[in-house]
């Protein structure tokens, strides 16, 4: 589904008896262009009948953050206390963003709840996710705030040097908001939350939502302390070795270590665990299996959104209810063609390109 046709659709969903002129004006597109997208949607199976019947999908729903990202790229090694030379690159970013836009391009129905503000980032923001597809009509919207912003150093490696983030737009979300929001919540396939989240938002949904399947991304080892004593209530967990080692309290350095980390979270209630571990893949368990899957070496152009793409990998295969093993495959894919572009998302993201990967790798 286009972006296109998942705004008409998203139009269509609020109001069934909507007319094309209507959506035409919305969108500011002509009344001819909504027909053609309107008898596509039918043809795909989205909408039927008169009065534009919905085909209900499944859908995830993100809880999360989105920013902007401001990334420095060095050629040559980095000199600490002193001005490099490099390119500066800005396009949106934020964990819960960059999932939510990894799935789009992966033809999952998705949705974000995030906070912003009114300024023209936070517009930029809502502007161009809408574009791309991603429903954000649940999101917060604080007009006295700023949008999040993410500043990072990409050293001559392609991974970060050094990051900086301004997320205190999202400790305005309250679980009273999302509460309002709990209609949406309740009917996800999966809800996926970030660790920038405060800890009473994410333990409102583990609470309130304990029948839907809750995964997590810590984000970082500082985000993650918030769920260090309630990390066996998500269904899925992403870590790299450090938040692993940081959450269980155990060492991952060598096969076997990550053997006992991985048995850890599935004693703690963990049904799925994936620890990411670079350039050596990842080792994933499920119940009493696991496995390590090392993926051949890539060049590196921007390490940053990797995790993000995995993340989504993960989703998508949790969606179709894929075999572990694969699950692992699809994500590392989307890891790797994410590591292969210099921007966040890798704008030729999509099930194609990742099944390709899979083809040839693996």
């Amino acid at each position: 589904m286009t972006g296109r046709e998942k705004q008409i659709l998203n139009l269509i969903r609020k109001n069934p008896l909507i007319s094309q002129k209507e959506i035409a004006d919305q969108l500011n597109i002509t009344r001819s262009s909504v027909g053609v997208h309107i008898t596509n949607l039918s043809k795909k199976g989205y909408i039927k009948g008169k009065g534009y019947v919905m085909n209900e999908e499944d859908y995830v729903t993100v809880i999360g953050a989105a920013n902007l990202d401001i990334h420095g790229f060095t050629e040559e090694k980095l000199i600490l206390n002193d001005s490099n030379p490099g390119t500066v690159k800005i396009c949106l970013g934020g964990v819960g963003r960059n999932i939510s836009e990894n799935l789009t391009k992966l033809n999952i129905d998705t949705k974000l709840i995030t906070a912003t503000g009114g300024d023209s980032n936070s517009k930029k923001l809502i502007e161009e996710c809408t574009l791309m597809g991603i429903d954000m009509e649940d999101s917060l919207i604080l007009p006295d705030m700023n949008a999040s912003i993410y500043l990072a150093i990409i050293d001559e490696n392609g991974d970060m040097a050094l990051a900086l983030s301004d997320m205190s737009v999202l400790d305005r979300m309250t679980p009273e908001f999302i509460k309002s929001k709990s209609h949406i919540i309740k009917n996800s396939k999966i809800i996926v939350l970030d660790a920038g989240l405060s800890r009473e938002v994410i333990e409102y949904v583990l609470i309130n939502f304990k029948d839907n399947k809750i995964f997590l991304d810590p984000v970082s080892i500082k985000k993650s302390r918030k769920v260090k004593d309630i990390i066996g209530k998500f269904n899925t967990i992403k870590l790299n070795r450090m938040e692993a080692e940081f959450l269980s309290g155990m060492s991952g350095k060598k096969e076997d270590d990550l053997y006992r980390v991985s048995k850890y979270f599935i004693q703690q209630g963990v049904k799925r665990v994936f620890i990411t571990l670079g350039k050596q893949g990842v080792y994933y368990r499920e119940g009493d299996y696991s496995n390590l899957l090392t993926p051949p070496q890539i060049h590196v152009t921007n390490a940053t959104g990797a995790g993000d793409a995995f993340m989504a990998g993960i989703i998508y295969g949790s969606m179709f209810e894929n075999h572990i093993d694969d699950i692992a495959k699809f994500s590392a894919s989307a890891s790797i063609l994410a590591l292969s572009h210099e921007n966040t998302v890798n704008p030729n993201m999509s099930e194609e390109s990742v099944k390709k990967i899979i083809e040839e790798m693996f």
